[in-house]
């Protein structure tokens, strides 16, 4: 069936199959579920069962379909499958390709999440049309995916574009910067993601920190996350007024110097972290226009997700072989 597609998009907390039409990029149907078992064998049967699942409902055959594309939330070794570093599932090395197509019953694309959804958004989305691209998304995790002349970026082993894993505060004499989940220190994941800033909240309000965010939290330390600091930024909160510059400087000096660069037309921003704080992202917004070189800012827009969630079931169903 050449007009139709399957994607899938594996994550820490989800795995997402569609089937798509991918002359309109309809999603003809879709089905989720939630991953209980992070290993890599259970993660593949899961996969294999959402695809069916998705499949059905959209009344064909997934073997009929050709090759499925599959986004993951990892380090990917090219188009070999392998999955050299995913720390959201805590695996290392794993033939991700290899389990997928045993399970499914037909060869698969495998390939990072975040480059799967800047392909989608080139195709139907933020970056249709375009040629060089900078997608980033700011979630759980800090990532990025790369258009370059059209085409999708993956680099010489198909690790191109780890903008969360790019060092934000090095290690250095006296200073012991946080851990990330890829097994480094001072990486901007660390600082940036939402998971990381969430536990970073939580410890300095455990050891005393005084801000709003704990009442916003229901006076429940452990609750605290994004969306209180987020909150108590409007607030005037000198806590999370301190936090989120740190944050968008960071962050906005990564995007800066990747605009630089790179030279993208467009920056496409996403993730619920980024998005769901409209103060982080006017901050990261006003440091990548302060940084970034004027030639590379001439021209340059930078423009918000138009496919959210689906990017990624999109952007894989529509892979390039």
């Amino acid at each position: 069936m050449d007009g139709v597609g399957l994607g899938l998009d594996l994550g820490g907390t989800n795995a997402r199959a569609a089937v798509v039409e991918r002359a309109s990029g309809r999603i003809l149907a879709a089905f989720r579920s939630a991953v209980a078992d992070r290993s890599p064998a259970a993660v593949a049967e899961l996969a294999a069962s959402v695809a069916r699942q998705a499949a059905a409902a959209a009344g064909v055959d997934p073997r009929a379909l050709g090759t499925a594309g599959v986004g993951v939330a990892g380090q990917c070794l090219g188009t070999t499958g392998v999955v050299l570093n995913a720390p959201n599932f805590g695996w290392r090395d794993v033939p991700l390709g290899e389990l997928l197509a045993r399970a499914l019953g037909q060869p698969v694309r495998v390939a990072n999440d975040l480059s799967v959804a800047a392909w989608g958004e080139r195709c139907f989305g933020a970056a249709r049309g375009l040629s060089d691209v900078l997608l980033v998304f700011v979630g759980t995790g800090v990532g990025s995916g790369l258009i370059l002349g059209g085409r999708l970026h993956e680099g010489a082993r198909g690790v191109a574009g780890e903008l969360g894993h790019v060092q934000a505060r090095p290690p250095g004499p006296g200073y012991h910067p946080r851990r990330c989940g890829c097994g480094a220190a001072g990486c901007l994941e660390a600082y940036a993601g939402g998971a990381n800033i969430a536990a970073r909240v939580r410890e300095e309000l455990a050891a005393g920190a005084h801000s709003a965010i704990r009442e916003l939290a229901g006076g429940d330390p452990s609750m605290a996350g994004p969306v209180e600091v987020e909150m108590a930024f409007t607030k005037g909160d000198q806590y999370a007024v301190a936090l989120w510059e740190e944050v968008a400087d960071l962050l906005g000096t990564a995007v800066a110097s990747a605009v630089t660069l790179l030279n993208p037309e467009r920056v496409v921003l996403g993730g619920g972290v980024l998005l769901g704080s409209p103060s982080l992202e006017r901050l990261v917004r006003a440091r990548v226009a302060s940084l970034a070189s004027r030639s590379a800012l001439a021209g340059l827009s930078i423009e918000r997700t138009r496919l959210g969630d689906d990017a990624g079931v999109l952007g894989a169903a529509l892979l390039p072989g």
